[in-house]
């Protein structure tokens, strides 16, 4: 009876990992995705940057941010596998990120060079963390839960998400607090560092690092030693890179589409307040979905479930064809919120299954690697084929290549079988 009841409870351990996914989703939506971009642009119009520019600046700091964690992933995760390293290391890049995100209250309205470089610190210290928080999955469940609990971190990521961006958004559409626009913003950076840190705090006092290599002398020597090892001995872990290979395939589908959805659906002729519709709705049907992928992933396989996440977004990129009205766009923004998750949190999962545990920070960092550069093909395809056809919604029909590739590599990726706890 106790085994049965922990299956649909969590453990102290679980829930503050879960919880860390909840802290730091805030940081996604709210400064990646919504309010930093229009204050930036806000500050640099202000200091006489053009528009065409302040955009350009935005995607160079968005570019260097991501270029820097993902050639520094493998080594950084490399260290990170050694006692008593990780968790320092995930709180120094979480500190950066939270410091650097608060800071942006305090820069002057002018000053849009460094508000620019703030946000690629904050950006770089929100990715480095999560190398190390994805990594410490294995240490944090068992391996027959993996994929429940990485759903449930997606799913409740969702809501925490969620939370603080409805908030801001009903205080920006209402004006019912009596200050200014940019005191408002100001405040929200406030308010996402703070859910950042709070909600962190569970994480750093539960979590703790079980599975380690042995501290040696020369540590960041014999970590870039043991990274060329592993690059030389690929041989050894096939599995592996073959699931990364069908992993940077299908994931830069999923990215893509939900990267290119507000410009695709201004294209239809969506209003900026359709699309903040189109998005909560994504989101909130992204969280029970995630979780039910957990859930069914524990019966049906990991591999078929992802599988069903990908075949829902093969659908997707023929449906985007008759994409007409807010109506046609919410059924899509559904279709996307019941897949969006579950490929996600089955592919960490999966992946935290097939990787040597005492090397998780290092295996996860070639995940980070192969995730970060995944967002470059399919933006492509989109704009290649939507300039070629003159219809943008040929360019999302496109994207239905990545997908069937990905899906044929899954294939010959062996699944490991899970040990009847």
């Amino acid at each position: 009876m106790g085994k049965e009841k922990r299956k649909f409870n969590y453990t102290k351990i679980e829930k503050s990992w879960i919880l860390q996914d909840w802290a730091n989703s805030a940081y996604s939506i709210m400064i990646t995705t919504a309010i930093f971009p229009l204050f930036f642009k806000a500050v640099a119009t202000g200091a006489d940057v053009s528009a065409a520019n302040s955009t350009a600046y935005l995607g160079y700091a968005n570019s260097i941010g991501t270029l820097v964690v993902s050639m520094l992933a493998p080594i950084l995760g490399a260290i990170a596998d050694y006692k008593g390293y990780r968790n320092p290391m995930f709180t120094l890049a979480t500190g950066l990120g939270i410091i650097a995100t608060i800071s942006f209250a305090f820069i002057s309205d002018e000053n849009w060079q460094l508000l620019l470089i703030l946000y690629a610190f904050s950006s770089i210290g929100f990715s480095a963390a999560n190398i190390f928080y994805d990594a410490s999955l294995v240490d944090s469940t068992t391996p027959n839960r993996m994929d429940r609990i990485s759903s449930a971190g997606y799913g409740w990521g969702y809501i925490g998400s969620s939370i603080p961006f409805v908030i801001f958004i009903i205080f920006q559409l209402t004006g019912i607090l009596p200050i200014s626009q940019i005191a408002l913003i100001k405040g929200g950076f406030v308010a996402t560092a703070l859910w950042w840190f709070v909600f962190t705090i569970p994480y750093w006092k539960n979590v703790k690092q079980k599975t380690y290599i042995e501290k040696q002398p020369h540590v960041i020597k014999n970590s870039f030693l043991r990274l060329w090892k592993t690059i030389k001995n690929v041989r050894q872990h096939r599995n592996v890179f073959l699931f990364l290979i069908a992993y940077f395939f299908y994931i830069d589908g999923v990215g893509t589409i939900f990267k290119m959805a507000t410009s695709i659906g201004s294209d239809v002729g969506l209003s900026t307040n359709d699309l903040i519709i189109v998005m909560m709705i994504t989101q909130l049907v992204a969280f029970p979905f995630s979780i039910l992928y957990g859930i069914l992933a524990g019966r049906f396989g990991n591999k078929k479930m992802i599988y069903v996440g990908i075949s829902t977004y093969t659908f997707i990129c023929i449906f985007a064809l008759s994409l007409d009205s807010l109506l046609t766009f919410i059924v899509l923004a559904v279709l996307v919120g019941t897949a969006q998750g579950g490929v996600q949190s089955l592919s960490r999962s999966l992946f935290g299954q097939l990787i040597p545990k005492e090397n998780a920070n290092e295996f996860f960092g070639f995940y980070n690697i192969f995730g970060k550069f995944a967002a470059v093909i399919g933006p492509l395809l989109v704009g290649i084929t939507s300039q070629i056809t003159g219809n943008s919604l040929n360019g999302v029909f496109a994207l239905i290549i990545l997908f069937i590739i990905g899906g044929i590599a899954l294939y010959f990726v062996e699944e490991p079988p899970l040990i009847k706890e």
